[in-house]
């Protein structure tokens, strides 16, 4: 997405009348649907004053590109400053440049990361040059028009308030970053104008950034397809800012840990922020270097994914020696593991085994049986009633094993092409919370309703031909018949001559089978994982009336377990089982919608309900 997009000359001309903050601020609110705060507005100011003396000069063409802000396709990240143009051969060239208007930098013993100064204090973020060279990685991995028309991309940091006179931007334990991205400094200006003419001796004839924004977005690595690379050293996914720090962290955490030095990290994170992505990169990692560690999750979904992705690159036992379900750790041995990563943490139950009359507590087995653990954790995304994985919980049993707590979050969105918009406005939409998002643009995200559940099935089902990374999916409203007998069918809707049959039991692993995309799936079969488009089935369990949102547990099937407990909870008291059943049911449908990394279609058996989702999109 292009925020600001110009020539040198009509950018040096728009920060000379001292309004640059103001067009880009303008054109941001337009482009992208939202503001910024107050500081960031200030900082464009300084920052494009900073750039502007860099450009001021007669060598760098006058009709070179300008793109201020440009949002990363299938992200949700800004690139701060982009000048395009054309070397000596004529080949397209653009510059990623990465402003910071920090002041002082602490190195740290982290890959790629450093230490500065915000607001609320001294803080642990990426190294500058790190951030401009993955933000090229990005791109060159995301976009068919660089990749196809080899255009160049030459990442690099502009510091321009710091002189790095301790050596702490270019100290050696950095330079596999600044020897791909260079840093410059406070009294750099120049060297930075050396550097930019270099690669820009043309102007921008071919409007680069306009083909790259408008590019065929490439295919998206699956985690689950990417995972044997990996575990032969690979690298597939290049870890972003807020990912990176939780990834090094982590690392760094699980290195330090001991018996008499037990650490836990909590890791907050929405759908798509990339949860799983470092949490499995986590798991390649410690393996590399020799820690007994585990990838853990209450969902089977995931890990029989995985597990499927890995047969015949590892021995039966290596692959499930990497792998385990929640319930594994009851009388373990006390810190026999390194690390247990803990994904979809708030999954987790209190006793384990099919009957849930096992242990004691899932989260306390965890964190006694590893000298490190971590949890990513989304409580929004409880979708059971014996899901009791909370942060408060997870403290709880830290703190009474004596165990060293680091919280973190996670907020860069990488999935809903990056759409932070759209996972506001369902928050919003659903009534989970209030946002500012109440009316949805469709340009920031494939977003459509269906009339009917053929058409949307018709849909699905075209899509699926690509990649096939699109399934149809429902909230759990009709009972699972055909688990006794295979010849019926589920999931009937007269009215349509629609019929479908839930995902068969046998197939553990629905969202990579060939032949489910003729299933219909659930929330079991999906949660942790991702496609390309998803069809969500909205049932009678979810209705709008009069813009109100109201479950009804009642609608769902009898063979559904998810709300087992509901009943006789609402007997004890009916306000605290309605309001848990109502989250459950909200979280089920936010959790299918966000399935999607470029499309969620849907169709809702209510037509009020149908109404009320299609006047909030424009």
């Amino acid at each position: 997405m292009l925020v600001y997009n110009s020539t040198k000359e009509k950018f040096l001309n728009d920060v000379l009348t001292n309004d640059i903050e103001n067009i880009i601020l303008n054109s941001f609110k337009e482009k992208l649907k939202r503001t910024v705060s107050a500081s960031e507005v200030q900082s464009w100011k300084n920052s494009m004053s900073y750039m502007d003396r860099v450009l001021s000069d007669n060598d760098i063409p006058k009709d070179s590109g300008v793109a201020i802000e440009f949002q990363i396709p299938q992200t949700s990240k800004r690139v701060d400053f982009i000048l395009t143009g054309k070397d000596e051969s004529n080949n397209d060239q653009v510059i990623i440049i990465e402003l910071k208007q920090w002041s002082d930098v602490e190195k740290t013993d982290k890959d790629g990361v450093v230490k500065t100064r915000f607001k609320s204090g001294l803080v642990e973020t990426s190294h500058p040059s790190y951030q401009a060279w993955s933000y090229a990685s990005l791109l060159r991995g995301f976009n068919e028009t660089v990749y196809n028309d080899k255009i160049n991309l030459v990442p690099c940091a502009y510091l321009h308030n710091y002189d790095d006179i301790e050596n702490i931007i270019n100290n050696d334990f950095y330079s596999h970053y600044t020897d791909k991205a260079p840093a410059f400094f406070k009294s750099d200006a120049l060297k930075l104008r050396s550097f930019i003419k270099r690669f820009v001796k043309y102007g921008d004839t071919s409007k680069i950034m306009y083909r790259i924004d408008s590019g065929r977005i490439r295919p998206s690595k699956s985690l689950a397809d990417s995972m044997a690379s990996m575990l032969k050293g690979n690298q597939e996914f290049i870890m972003i800012d807020d990912q990176k720090i939780v990834f090094e962290t982590a690392l760094s955490l699980a290195k330090k840990s001991s018996s008499s030095n037990k650490n836990v990290l909590i890791v907050d994170g929405g759908p798509g922020t990339g949860k799983s992505v470092v949490a499995v990169n986590l798991l390649v990692e410690l393996t590399k270097i020799g820690l007994n560690s585990q990838y853990v999750t209450k969902n089977a979904a995931p890990r029989n994914v995985y597990e499927s992705k890995l047969a015949g690159t590892l021995k039966k036992t290596e692959i499930s020696n990497l792998f385990s379900g929640s319930g594994s750790f009851i009388g373990v041995e006390k810190d026999v593991f390194d690390a247990i990563i803990v994904d979809e943490a708030h999954r987790l139950n209190e006793k384990s085994g099919m009957f849930s009359n096992l242990g004691e507590n899932q989260i306390k087995e965890i964190i006694e049986s590893s000298k490190f653990s971590v949890f990513f954790i989304d409580e929004d995304q409880k979708v059971t009633w014996r899901d009791i994985g909370t942060k408060e919980e997870i403290l709880k049993w830290s703190n009474k094993n004596s165990a060293n707590i680091v919280n973190l979050s996670l907020s860069s969105q990488f999935r809903c092409n990056g759409s932070d918009g759209y996972l506001a406005w369902l928050d919003n939409v659903l009534q989970i919370k209030e946002t500012a998002n109440v009316i949805f643009n469709l340009d920031d995200y494939d977003l459509r309703f269906f009339d009917s559940p053929n058409d949307l099935k018709n849909e699905i089902f075209e899509k699926n031909k690509i990649n096939n990374k699109a399934r149809l999916v429902a909230g759990y409203c009709w009972d699972w018949i055909s688990k006794k007998n295979k010849v019926l069918n589920d999931i009937i809707i007269p009215e349509y001559n629609f019929a479908m049959r839930w995902n068969l039991a046998e197939d553990k692993v629905f969202i990579i089978s060939e032949k489910s995309v003729n299933e219909v799936g659930c929330i079991h079969t999906c949660q942790g994982l991702e496609l390309d488009y998803v069809g969500v089935i909205i049932g009678n369990d979810l209705i709008i009336r009069d813009g109100r949102v109201i479950t009804n547990p009642d609608k769902r099937a009898k063979t559904d377990t998810s709300l087992n407990g509901y009943k006789k909870l609402y007997k004890k008291n009916p306000e605290e089982a309605r309001k848990k059943a109502d989250s459950i049911i909200k979280n089920t449908y936010r959790t299918l919608m966000t399935r999607g990394m470029k499309g969620c279609y849907v169709y809702c058996t209510d037509k009020e309900t149908q109404e009320y989702f299609l006047n909030l999109i424009k």
